[in-house]
């Protein structure tokens, strides 16, 4: 492994190069400080930087090494995180100018397992307005730039997160994902990013929006580097009782399985309708690397995905405005107005209407289960197109934004209602040099089989090697 400028590496090479002491955490450290000193001012994708206090931990964690003391897998590598997990002590804004000035008093357990693991602290990252928007606007704090094309979005809701290791200013991010906000920056930015089942990582310390919903996972480089952290995150908690208690695979081993005897499924509709020509270019030749590689690729029929996706929709509304009640009611002032128009009209939505969403949930997820039985994943697009740009995904600069917003999310909201895993891979680019992802969806709890493919992916790809420059 050739080091050259460390902040270029993955995490499970820069995390092996501390490890063996190739690399000092400083110099790691450093390294992403300089790359974000330089792309700040073009990306917005930092809420808060912390060179000082990332520098000392990072010789904290040179020291501790050098006496043969290493906390774990992360030991000394630098990270940044969506501005929604609680860090006891720390200003967590969520996005909002109604939290810009909560102090947490409690760790979120997913970031305490990852500095349990030994990460540093580099700050925190931009994301939307309580993680309730598809494209990075925020009224607040301004939207977050595309490293590969400034005018373009970078999805949301985990828009920092996306942005910040697309340009490799932080080796991942831990975002989250209830309508597709994970994915979605995975595929606008070209980086790799976990949707885990519901309850695979408890939730507990992170800022909710949808509690049947939300889901904790990572954005990385790689598939591989994706499994390094939820393996350390996953596993029960006795803060989530939601939280699953089934035993953790090894994900990281998952990766190095190969791919031949492996079956994907393609939809024959709704997820390959009304695709914009270059999406289905790129997952027409994906579909082409992956037979070549020896995957079988056979069509399955879904039922009505276009019905999960309304439920998804309105789950998530009644949801996030029942979260939201009391500031609504003492703080409407200080939303955003998009995210404001969002939760009231969530309260038109009757009761009974919510209910029956959720009682369809089980019999939804048990057909879709029995549809894709004779496949190991699902393959389909993140979403429809490219990255729009940021002015014609403006609600309140482009007449066409509503519109623009809701094709973007067609795709990733059926997943989120079903609560089921999904794994978004960069695999290609537009004419225009913009990132185009695809998904693989999964059974409950089998991310070992999305890491499994998405690895053997990009070791015979190297769309997830390059980088815009800053």
């Amino acid at each position: 492994m050739s080091l050259g400028n460390p902040a270029l590496l993955t995490l499970t090479e820069v995390a092996e190069a501390i490890a063996s002491k190739k690399l000092s955490s400083r110099d790691a450290t450093q390294a992403c400080l300089d790359r974000i000193a330089r792309a700040q001012p073009k990306l917005n994708a930092f809420m808060a930087i912390e060179p000082e206090s990332a520098l000392a931990a990072a010789d904290a964690a040179d020291t501790a090494l050098a006496k043969g003391e290493r906390k774990g897998p992360l030991h000394g590598v630098p990270l940044a995180h969506k501005d929604m997990y609680y860090e006891t002590g720390f200003a967590v804004t969520c996005g909002s100018k109604i939290r810009r000035d909560f102090v947490a008093t409690t760790t979120s357990t997913a970031l305490q397992r990852l500095k349990d693991a030994g990460q540093v602290r580099l700050g925190t990252l931009q994301m939307s307005e309580f993680a309730y928007g598809p494209t990075g606007h925020n009224a607040h704090y301004g939207a977050v730039r595309n490293p590969w094309g400034l005018d373009h979005i970078t999805g949301g809701s985990s828009s920092g997160s996306g942005s910040a290791v697309a340009a490799r200013l932080t080796f991942a991010a831990l975002g989250s994902d209830t309508g597709g906000s994970i994915r979605m920056p995975a595929h606008f930015c070209g980086v790799t990013g976990l949707k885990t089942t519901v309850g695979l990582v408890s939730r507990a310390g992170a800022m909710p929006l949808s509690h049947s919903l939300d889901t904790v996972g990572p954005l990385a480089r790689t598939a591989e580097d994706c499994a390094l952290l939820t393996g350390l995150m996953a596993g029960a908690d006795p803060a989530d009782p939601t939280a699953s208690h089934r035993p953790v695979p090894d994900y990281l081993a998952a990766t190095r399985q190969p791919l031949q005897g492996l079956s994907i499924g393609i939809p024959k509709s709704f997820y390959v309708d009304d695709l914009d020509p270059e999406v289905a270019r790129v997952l027409g030749d994906t579909k082409s690397a992956l037979a070549r590689e020896g995957v079988r690729i056979v069509e399955v029929e879904l039922p009505d995905q276009r019905q999960l996706s309304a439920a998804a929709q309105l789950v998530l509304a009644v949801e996030a405005a029942g979260f939201h009640g009391q500031w609504m009611r003492e703080r409407p002032q200080d939303y955003g107005p998009q995210v404001l128009m969002r939760l009231q009209n969530a309260l038109a939505i009757p009761a009974v209407t919510y209910l029956e969403a959720m009682r369809w949930r089980g019999v939804a997820l048990a057909e879709f289960v029995a549809a894709v039985a004779g496949v190991d994943a699902v393959l389909a697009p993140v979403s429809p197109v490219p990255a729009p740009t940021i002015t014609e995904s403006d609600v309140g600069n482009s007449l066409n934004a509503e519109a623009v917003i809701q094709r973007l999310t067609r795709f990733t909201r059926p997943i989120n209602y079903l609560g089921l895993p999904s794994l978004a891979l960069p695999c290609g680019f537009s004419n225009a040099g913009l990132p185009i992802g695809l998904q693989l969806i999964g059974r409950p709890f089998d991310e070992a089989t999305l890491l499994r493919i998405g690895a053997g992916w990009q070791r015979a790809t190297d769309f997830h090697r390059q980088c815009p420059e800053l």
